[in-house]
């Protein structure tokens, strides 16, 4: 399971021109399901992701997690985060798990992360979104489960 992690002061999903989800300050994830991914690397994720200290505290550190500073966190479903474009010119997606087991883990993958007691939006799995992002700092970090990078 990869996810890219994003410090937003704002994000928010469109589909056909209508607003789906959004998030105020937090963080925006684009979370790519792998064939191979089970429970653990949802744990790893959610865990990961609910501590990861990229928020400033008031030193001007990042020292604070999602939760401490009162942030909210919009998830996308995204296969292509999956994608291995190592070689040639066109990513490979053979990594990225079929679409019914991918939502199964994304919804579950969400729900661990709601009930760690941060408010969660959600993208519309498999849907075609305009993605709408303020970044802030910018801070954008990688994370994957089985630790590849």
């Amino acid at each position: 399971m990869r996810a890219v992690i994003q410090r937003v002061s704002q994000a928010s999903v469109q589909v056909d021109g209508t607003f789906r989800a959004s998030t105020g300050p937090g963080l925006l994830v684009y979370l790519g399901v792998g064939r191979d991914d089970g429970e653990p690397d949802i744990a790893f994720l959610t865990d990961k992701i609910r501590h990861l200290r990229i928020f400033s505290d008031e030193a001007g550190r990042l020292n604070l997690d999602v939760m401490q500073a009162r942030g909210q966190v919009l998830v996308v479903s995204a296969f292509t985060v999956q994608a291995d474009a190592r070689h040639g010119r066109r990513p490979s997606f053979d990594d990225a798990a079929e679409q019914d087991r991918a939502f199964v883990l994304y919804q579950l993958f969400c729900d661990a992360l709601a009930k760690t007691g941060v408010p969660v939006s959600q993208g519309v799995f498999g849907g075609y979104m305009q993605v709408h992002a303020v970044n802030d700092g910018p801070i954008c970090i990688l994370l994957e489960s089985r630790k590849a990078f």
